[in-house]
């Protein structure tokens, strides 16, 4: 009886870290404020939305740092990582990875000052306009072979906001929520003097996606989908947006 007892215990012991490694994700990306982003103690924008997320389906998440190119290739494969948090989608990237239902758009748009009627409504719309740019950014080949308007190049988007802030530019080019994220790190006062386009350049949506190499992937986007919709639902969604400066 003693024997049966003992038993008894010891697989309890070993199911329940078992039980509670299956509730544990992976999470892989390279470094791309505000969406993630090392340096900051909550990993950054994807971070804490996926967390949030899978927390209300009860997992846990961790999140490990390296170059794009990895993390994508031990996707693939199927090895040591479960989740990519910011992913466009590409024909190419349907053949070896599932896709959640999206749950941020990012939208290249124009920063202009606050005030300013312009409206972009094409390429024609930005003729005669200086506009700022970063360094080695792509912005679309129709965009950067126009010779309709000029282009300001700098290194740092604040650099060029500022130049903007000051009428040395009429407008700065910049993912809405790259902007915004940056502009409340250096000084929220600033989004006073700004506001941006209502139409952008281009737009890709982001996904959470897992490999189909990896035996949990339609468990894993299965589970955030639905818990993308709690936090939807709850308003926890809305709140860690708003922390990043998006209503």
């Amino acid at each position: 009886m003693k024997r049966i007892i003992l038993m008894i215990a010891l697989l309890f012991i070993c199911a329940t870290p078992c039980a509670a490694a299956e509730k544990t994700i992976i999470a892989v990306a390279d470094s791309w404020p505000p969406f993630s982003d090392s340096s900051e103690p909550a990993g950054g924008l994807s971070l804490e939305i996926i967390r949030a997320a899978y927390k209300t389906q009860g997992y846990q998440v961790t999140m490990e740092f390296v170059p794009w190119a990895r993390a994508i290739e031990r996707l693939k494969t199927g090895t040591r990582y479960d989740i990519l948090p910011n992913t466009w989608m590409t024909e190419e990237r349907k053949t070896f990875l599932m896709f959640s239902d999206h749950w941020a758009v990012n939208e290249i748009k124009f920063i202009k000052a606050r005030g300013d009627h312009f409206e972009f409504t094409g390429i024609e719309s930005l003729a005669g306009k200086t506009i700022g740019t970063i360094r080695g950014y792509g912005y679309g080949n129709e965009f950067m072979a126009s010779t309709l308007f000029e282009r300001k190049e700098g290194n740092k988007l604040i650099g060029n906001i500022k130049k903007l802030a000051h009428k040395r530019i009429d407008l700065v080019i910049e993912d809405e929520i790259v902007a915004r994220a940056a502009i409340i790190k250096e000084d929220p006062n600033l989004m006073k003097r700004l506001q941006f386009t209502k139409n952008a350049l281009s737009s890709n949506k982001l996904y959470v996606t897992s490999g189909l190499a990896n035996p949990r992937h339609k468990e894993l986007i299965n589970a955030f989908n639905k818990g993308l919709a709690v936090i939807k639902a709850n308003g926890n969604y809305a709140r860690i947006m708003a922390n990043y400066g998006m209503k």
